[in-house]
């Protein structure tokens, strides 16, 4: 059994999209940005910092091949992480609401999914490294994928930092994250106890 990984995006509103985004910036990734030097996974993952970071090295660690990681936007559906954006790009993303009331969303989003569904073997499952307790992105992912979408059952309690910390702490162990359905999960619970502290050296 093969695993496919969707990760959920990083805000493109906020502060740090902000300071990225200002055309007077000289920090390197926002020179790199004005000069269509950067891809999606590094643009996302200084905006969110420790989550996405975490999110895609777990992926990186755990997909077959680079071929099987896919970043939910706004208005492109699934994306590679290793894709080229610009400040256009950026600017559309931030312009976009993920929401299933919107159209600009929910059509990529939907026809990229039915697109890779196609193309993977039956018994291949979908991670979905995000938020399983709204339904943006588990229903237009459920209705196509059914109970092959799955996510880290360790997820259920964790905030953002949290998730991202216990993804990064994996990858460390070379040790996998056990997955259920999303379809029968229960995706809400009580806050887990906190991690422990990486050791250095």
């Amino acid at each position: 059994m093969g695993s496919v990984f969707l990760l959920s995006p990083a805000s493109t509103a906020g502060k740090r999209a902000a300071m990225l985004m200002n055309p007077g910036a000289e920090f390197e990734l926002a020179r790199r940005l004005r000069n269509e030097e950067v891809t999606l996974g590094e643009v996302f993952s200084f905006l969110s910092g420790l989550y996405f970071r975490g999110k895609l090295a777990y992926a990186r660690k755990f997909a077959a091949s680079a071929d099987n990681i896919f970043v939910i936007t706004s208005n492109r559906g699934l994306v590679s992480p290793d894709t080229a954006v610009d400040l256009d790009e950026l600017r559309e993303f931030a312009g976009v609401p993920i929401d299933l009331e919107e159209p600009r969303y929910l059509r990529p989003m939907s026809a990229s999914a039915r697109e890779l569904a196609a193309g993977i073997d039956p018994g291949d499952r979908v991670v979905l490294l995000g938020s399983i307790a709204t339904k943006k992105y588990v229903d237009p992912l459920g209705e196509v994928f059914g109970e092959r979408l799955v996510f880290p059952s360790e997820f259920v309690g964790r905030g953002d930092m949290s998730r991202g910390g216990l993804m990064l702490r994996s990858v460390l162990a070379e040790k996998e994250l056990d997955y259920v359905p999303v379809a029968t999960a229960v995706r809400k619970g009580a806050r887990p106890p906190k991690l422990e502290k990486i050791r250095k050296g």
